[in-house]
């Protein structure tokens, strides 16, 4: 593999950079406009077209909503489809929508930073893009749409000629310099391609409230310059005032602000001013227009403080509210575990670096209690929290539940998801569990026990408390059957030979008990009766009533035949119920040899070579490595021993 070069990287990189660049006129803008009216888009179809552009469309397997999203979101497509097609979608036609400030609203650690994070790193990348360029009068300390040069009394004519409606006014810094250094010749105004920023306060801004004794309305709006205002003596001169306030330099682009309801009301106005009527009022001057998206978040709890409150109805009405829950999904809840290891020294292999091993099922557990602590009761009777969350994540049967009650039990509870574990807490208790012991390796009842461990941290009563260990011993009870399947599987040579071998026993006796025919005896060849034992004590295994086995089998044999018409070949994975029972059978006739052989302190030479065996099937098969491995069987000799 070739040595990565990071100089020759820069270079490329700085390269690329540099073919972005664009300078010209203002004429030679128009010539641009005439080619793709889209430059000109305002601020939310701006964005809009970053979530839609090529490659991030709408996916058809509907995994995420949006694949803008994807490997970032997770489990939060609901929300997704809310802000698109709510939200983005006709903002960016320009309704009314678009003059309220976006807030998303959800727990502590729920994805509502990372939503605000991916929209402002989007749009710095899609800028960088020809579908997305961006260009600004020349200087302008705004950014200023050149198109805005063009005079009222002209718009609709231009409109006409060139299909794109102008909104928005110069800036007094562009208005001062096209009389003062440009004598108000249109064409030879300056203009030239930007790129959005937030490092480098273009087109990206980001506000968060601080101590509101020391924190200035000015970080909003631009201040005076001093030394220019003692040259000119003028405050109404725009030589003498900054336009740097996170408002001004977001202009074309977007504004995050950070829990938006701790900040002071005269904070609020100024975002209730530029959201509603897209203006900034700044000192000494008259409005000066803006073209941004408002992008706020804040917590439930400041947000039901603040809703509940009659004197802020005004404000109200110009917010968007979004609600942003804890994903409710085990599958993506283990991927937000896999993404947020995978930007940590967990993952990294240097040689330097302690080399971590993380045993299969270890985040299943850990995202199984998280879930468990963030679902609501349903009101179906006989329906459990652990019933509910393999339901929600996509098992086709659970008891008497199928999918068909999948969206009968969602609507049960309309703020499911805004309170339980957070996935920092998590993360938090894995790395509790690694540094426990000096640890290489973490395993589901390590997890178990540092999520026990820190328990109390979070709780914030007795009743709370006991939930949470109930949760905990839930998520236990489902590993033990994880890991008993686990050890059994890897005691079974060659299992999937095995489980085919005693399908086409079953298969063969049922044939004959459904057609009245005999079966020829495997070592005689003799012609003999349907081996009612074998059948009974495969179908027990999933609770076959003797009066509900004829029907059963019938079921059986014309799955079979409707695979054979298709075609296909009729196996051990071809019925779901079917094939939960050969493996029960098959496990329950090992059930003694693995318990004797795991539990054993001092195993003989053959139950060690097993031993050995086993811990290296589980090593090539199924995930583990010799550590883990161990501990496996370990854990499952004391379960069997119970």
């Amino acid at each position: 593999m070739a040595k990565f070069d990071i100089l020759k990287a820069a270079d490329e990189f700085r390269a690329q950079a540099d073919k972005l660049k664009w300078a010209g006129t203002f004429a030679d803008y128009l010539e641009l406009v005439r080619e793709n009216p889209r430059i000109a888009d305002l601020a939310h179809a701006r964005l809009f077209n970053m979530v839609m552009s090529p490659g991030t469309e709408e996916r058809p397997d509907a995994t995420t909503a949006y694949n803008f999203f994807e490997n970032e979101i997770f489990g939060l497509e609901k929300v997704q489809a809310h802000l698109v097609e709510e939200y983005f979608s006709p903002a960016s036609r320009r309704l009314d929508i678009r003059k309220r400030i976006l807030m998303l609203v959800g727990p502590v650690g729920g994805g509502k930073s990372t939503i605000s994070t991916l929209v402002k790193k989007g749009m710095e990348k899609f800028s960088r893009t020809d579908e997305g360029a961006v260009y600004a009068i020349k200087g302008c300390p705004m950014h200023e749409e050149p198109l805005h040069l063009v005079p009222d009394e002209l718009r609709a004519d231009f409109k006409n000629e060139y299909g794109v409606h102008i909104e928005g006014d110069l800036c007094p810094v562009c208005r001062y310099r096209l009389e003062r250094d440009w004598k108000n010749d249109l064409a030879s105004v300056p203009v030239e391609r930007i790129a959005f920023s937030e490092r480098d306060r273009c087109g990206i801004g980001t506000f968060k409230p601080a101590d509101p004794k020391s924190q200035d309305v000015a970080e909003l709006t631009g201040s005076v310059n001093i030394q220019a205002l003692a040259e000119l003596g003028n405050e109404s001169d725009p030589r003498v005032y900054n336009f740097d306030g996170e408002l001004n330099i977001a202009n074309r682009g977007v504004i995050e602000f950070i829990e938006m309801l701790k900040a002071e009301k005269r904070f609020l106005y100024e975002l209730n001013t530029v959201a509603g009527e897209q203006t900034i009022k700044a000192s000494r001057f008259a409005l000066i227009y803006a073209d941004l998206v408002v992008l706020a978040h804040t917590n439930e709890y400041e947000y039901n403080s603040y809703f509940g409150n009659k004197e802020n109805e005004a404000m109200i009405d110009r917010i968007f509210v979004v609600k942003v829950p804890y994903n409710l999904r085990l599958s993506q809840e283990i991927r937000i575990y896999e993404k947020l290891i995978g930007q940590s020294q967990l993952s990294d292999d240097r040689v330097d670096l302690m080399s971590v091993h993380i045993a299969p099922y270890t985040l299943r557990v850990a995202a199984m209690f998280a879930l468990l602590t963030r679902l609501k009761p349903s009101k179906k009777q006989g329906l459990t929290l652990m019933s509910k969350l393999k339901l929600y994540d996509g098992e086709k049967q659970v008891g008497d539940w199928d999918q068909k009650h999948l969206r009968e039990l969602t609507e049960e509870h309309q703020d499911e998801g805004m309170h339980g574990v957070s996935p920092r807490f998590v993360m938090n208790r894995l790395s509790s569990a690694l540094v426990r012991g000096n640890k290489s390796c973490i395993t589901p009842i390590d997890v178990l026990r540092a999520m026990r461990d820190g328990l109390q941290d979070i709780s914030t009563s007795e009743e709370e408390y006991r939930r949470y260990l109930g949760f905990l011993d839930e998520t236990r009870k489902d590993y033990d059957e994880i890991a008993k399947k686990e050890v059994q599987r890897a005691f079974v040579y060659s299992y999937e030979q095995s489980a085919k071998t005693l399908l086409d026993n079953y298969l063969d006796n049922v044939d004959a008990f459904c057609n009245r025919t005999k079966v020829k005896d495997p070592i005689t060849s003799d012609d003999v009766d349907p081996d009612e034992r074998l059948m009974r004590s495969i179908e027990e295994q999933i609770g076959i009533s003797d009066n509900a086995k004829r029907e059963f089998r019938e079921g059986i044999m014309r799955s079979v035949a409707s695979v054979s018409r298709r075609g296909g070949s009729f196996g051990v994975g071809s019925d779901e119920r079917l094939k939960e029972a050969l493996e029960k059978k098959l496990f329950s006739d090992l059930k003694d040899i693995v318990k004797i052989t795991t539990s054993t302190k001092t195993p003989d030479a053959d139950q060690l070579k097993r031993i050995n065996e086993v811990v290296e099937r589980l090593c090539n098969e199924h995930g583990y490595n010799p550590i883990s491995a161990n501990e496996l069987l370990k854990y499952v000799g004391t379960l069997l021993n119970r």
